[in-house]
């Protein structure tokens, strides 16, 4: 492996941070995803064979638009495609002869804007608009988001080829939703990088109960909607909550992996860095006045990082705010967590009775969350038989290694209370 300083993983890192938005305009010259894709990866690959011996040329951006515009022209002359593609090659090599210019960033803006959109379009399925996503807009290759799915590579460069042709044979556009559209549309794309946040904060399966490249990925993807859309609370709603999420990484787990419940977490580990910010976006999304679900959900998290030990945080403040949450966005997952809090401040019949209202939705799912709230609620009333069965069922279930060994030493702690 490379060390963090070579030179190589320095243009890596270049190519990255430039990927999104090299991409999105280079669609609008080539008018074709797949080719777009192509040739800048053909730029990337000649800048990782150059930069590292002859450094870094002075605008690494247009010195990779350039290259991938003459790659274009090379690939539309080697496919015998000159009486279809007759305009955009003279188009093409008219740019070519030009000074690169990196356009208007506001233009480059709306580009890339456009592009989120096509990726995260709703005639595509869940799993592919995050993987789409992760490939266009944030760079990562094949192989990166086949490990993130546990997919082999060949079946995601199926499934991202696959989605590649049909929003090319359906004619997905390339632009922003109307304004009558705009609010659900960017709600797809809000649950896209939640749930590329979500599988990296606790991952599903794997060796590992976070994986770190998605929970960075995530929050960069946040962070260029926020700046493209500053006006849109849920964007910074949305940002906030995953920063305060993140910034108790450090106290998530003990020195083997295994996961810490929140309540034995030391909190003196949490990062004040990211926990300052996710407050101060979240301040500034709820003084505009448009209250929206991660907004809420963000109100929530800042509850338990203000707080200083468990047993000081504002349980009935989060019931609350759950109880909102749920009439916004009625869920029985909410119920989950308004049934916990309930339950933290004492009422544990209160809570049990919540709870048992939303059973039948999780029935025939095998919801491993809802065994574990129940079980930890039924463990505080002192029914620790009943808890364990359910902590049985949820060990079931798990599929990440770290989760499971959790699982199992809370199971041998119930063994010992018993003992």
């Amino acid at each position: 492996m490379l060390p963090l300083s070579s030179p190589a993983q320095s243009v890596e890192r270049i190519i990255r941070e430039e990927w999104g938005r090299i991409l999105s305009s280079l669609i609008r010259n080539l008018g074709e995803l797949q080719l777009a894709e192509d040739c800048l990866q053909d730029a990337a690959e000649a800048a990782l064979r150059t930069w590292p011996d002859k450094g870094l040329p002075r605008s690494p951006a247009a010195w990779l638009i350039a290259t991938a515009r003459r790659k274009a022209i090379d690939r539309i002359r080697r496919a015998n495609r000159f009486e279809e593609k007759a305009k955009e090659l003279a188009y093409l090599i008219a740019l070519d002869q030009s000074e690169i210019d990196l356009e208007d960033p506001a233009a480059i803006d709306d580009k890339q804007l456009e592009l989120i959109f096509t990726c995260c379009h709703p005639a595509l399925e869940e799993k592919t608009r995050v993987a789409l996503t992760l490939r266009t807009i944030g760079g990562l290759t094949t192989e990166e988001i086949a490990r993130a799915f546990l997919d082999k590579p060949s079946t995601m460069a199926q499934r991202l080829s696959r989605a590649k042709k049909k929003i090319r044979l359906a004619g997905i556009p390339y632009q922003v939703p109307s304004e009558e559209d705009l609010p659900e549309r960017l709600r797809g794309v809000l649950a896209t990088i939640y749930l590329i946040f979500n599988e990296g904060y606790a991952a599903s399966s794997g060796p590992e109960l976070t994986r770190v490249d998605l929970i960075n990925e995530a929050i960069r993807l946040a962070r260029i909607v926020a700046r493209l859309m500053p006006d849109e609370t849920e964007v910074e709603g949305l940002l906030a909550l995953m920063l305060l999420h993140d910034a108790r990484r450090a106290a998530r787990t003990d020195r083997e992996g295994v996961m810490i419940s929140l309540e034995d977490q030391d909190r003196t580990l949490w990062s004040s860095a990211k926990i300052d910010e996710g407050t101060q976006r979240l301040k500034t999304a709820l003084k505009k006045g448009r209250v929206g679900p991660y907004q809420i959900q963000a109100a929530i998290s800042a509850l338990h990082v203000e707080a200083v030990s468990w047993a000081e945080t504002d349980w009935p403040q989060i019931a609350a705010l759950y109880d909102l949450l749920h009439r916004i966005q009625p869920s029985p997952v909410v119920r989950i967590n308004q049934a916990v809090a309930i339950s933290n401040m004492g009422e544990t019949e209160r809570a049990l009775a919540m709870i048992e209202a939303v059973q039948d939705a999780f029935d025939k799912t095998g919801y491993k969350a809802f065994y574990l709230a129940r079980a930890d609620i039924l463990q505080r009333s002192g029914e620790t038989e009943s808890a364990r069965t359910l902590i049985e069922e949820a060990l079931a279930l798990a599929e990440n290694r770290m989760e499971r060994v959790f699982l199992e030493r809370k199971l041998n702690a119930i063994a010992d209370t018993k003992a």
